[in-house]
């Protein structure tokens, strides 16, 4: 399936670069917003947050019907998240850089965008859109690419998580000394998710890594056992989207620790 993903994602840039050329995105970078910075909001004492905003998904579908990514975004922040998530991948998500840009003019949150990035023009796609972080997925790049797309986005001030889901990716990120290591609890071959993936991977994490736990993590109890093994943040997205009140699920989360709002106190 991740070279499904992969492939959707190299035809749809073409087509975007083919109407807005790299030297174009490039000029756009002068109207860049400042970037806020996302790392810092994950690292501070307590577990983070990251609430995500996806319209649908392979595995579950359709999400929420006629979601408004400024009321969604505008909720999770009310309710203490530390950073959004945007899905902007088209084909299999239903998103796109409108809803990133969306979203970052309803909040005063880093925003982090999450698609399956395979080259450096959607890096120029991001930075000028307004992302602050993208994510970076070690399963859908080959190692000189990998270490490529790291080393363009940090000299675009782009934060990058990392994201591994096995020992021998994370030896791959480690190798590029990311500082953010996303781990996935969803295998993208199959979509099952495993929490304990997160349990067994950290321990090889070194000392001054910061850690997000991504997928299947929906109760307090999840985020509290990940935290006393030393994860940094938790990325949520589908139990948000479900939820009949975003903000109330996102305080139940984050048991509304004041610690997740002082980045932007």
């Amino acid at each position: 399936m991740i070279e499904q993903l992969v492939q959707g994602a190299r035809e749809g840039l073409e087509r975007r670069r083919d109407a807005v050329p790299d030297a174009e995105l490039e000029h756009r970078l002068g109207q860049r917003p400042d970037p806020r910075p996302f790392r810092e909001a994950l690292s501070r004492p307590g577990l983070s947050l990251i609430a995500e905003f996806k319209r649908r998904s392979p595995s579950a579908g359709e999400i929420r019907p006629g979601a408004e990514v400024g009321e969604l975004v505008a909720a999770y922040e009310a309710g203490g998240a530390a950073a959004i998530s945007v899905l902007t991948d088209a084909g299999h998500f239903g998103g796109g850089h409108e809803d990133l840009r969306a979203a970052r003019g309803a909040c005063s949150l880093p925003v982090l965008q999450k698609d399956f990035i395979v080259d450096r023009y959607q890096l120029l796609e991001a930075a000028a859109t307004g992302a602050d972080a993208i994510l970076l997925i070690v399963a859908a790049l080959q190692d000189e690419d990998l270490a490529l797309l790291y080393d363009s986005a940090r000299g675009l001030d782009l934060d990058c998580v990392v994201e591994v889901h096995t020992s021998e990716e994370l030896d791959r990120a480690l190798a590029i000394d990311a500082d953010v290591i996303g781990i996935n609890n969803r295998d993208l071959g199959d979509f099952s998710v495993e929490v304990e993936t997160t349990l067994e991977l950290i321990t090889d994490v070194p000392a001054g890594k910061t850690v997000v736990s991504e997928s299947g993590i929906s109760e307090r109890d999840t985020l509290e056992e990940l935290e006393r093994v030393g994860v940094d943040a938790v990325l949520i997205g589908e139990a948000l989207m479900r939820a009949e009140d975003p903000e109330a699920k996102v305080r139940e989360l984050t048991a509304d620790e004041p610690t997740t709002r002082e980045h932007f106190i």
